[in-house]
């Protein structure tokens, strides 16, 4: 069971749209602050273009059955992004967001749109996640968004070079909450 294409997303004040390989820098300024990088177990830090380069290149192939959106502001300028992806057989939720627009609503809105059409097209998949320990805002998110606890562990961070403990967590189908653009 697959999503099928990756679709484009407008929300109130974003759009979401597949990812371009002219977003490279773009990315890798984003991800080349330890800011960013270090609430998210497989990036690496330092990073850099070559890095946004090596995960752009299967990203815009258009063979991969994941989801990889850029969120992108009025003008197009890239400011993070979210991914539904299928790992270990199971749909798993990722995002991050330039830290510039933190504090917003951005996040919030753009991983709400991205559930909300993953939930129209695959209604009864589960939507797998977690949260570093240290990251009580992406947890609030996931919570306010429906997301539930379902356990704890301890994950290798590439950028931190550590073990990290890490919230599990889980959207049940029909479990999605809308909300509110800040």
């Amino acid at each position: 069971m697959t999503p099928g294409t990756i679709p484009v997303i407008g929300t109130a004040r974003l759009s979401l749209r597949p990812h371009r390989l002219s977003d490279a820098d773009a990315i890798a300024g984003s991800l080349s602050d330890f800011a960013v990088t270090r609430m998210l177990a497989r990036v690496p830090a330092p990073y850099h273009r070559q890095d946004a380069l090596d995960w752009l290149v299967p990203v815009t192939s258009g063979r991969l059955q994941d989801w990889h959106l850029a969120i992108t502001s009025g003008d197009d300028t890239h400011i993070g992004m979210v991914s539904v992806e299928l790992r270990h057989g199971r749909w798993h939720l990722g995002y991050w967001l330039n830290r510039y627009y933190w504090r917003r609503g951005y996040m919030s809105e753009a991983v709400a749109a991205v559930l909300e059409r993953f939930s129209r097209r695959m209604p009864e998949m589960p939507v797998h996640s977690g949260v570093f320990a240290d990251n009580p805002a992406s947890l609030r998110l996931q919570e306010k968004l429906g997301f539930r606890m379902s356990g704890c562990s301890e994950i290798y961070s590439f950028a931190r070079n550590t073990m990290v403990s890490h919230v599990e967590t889980v959207l049940q189908p029909g479990a999605l909450q809308s909300v509110k653009a800040a």
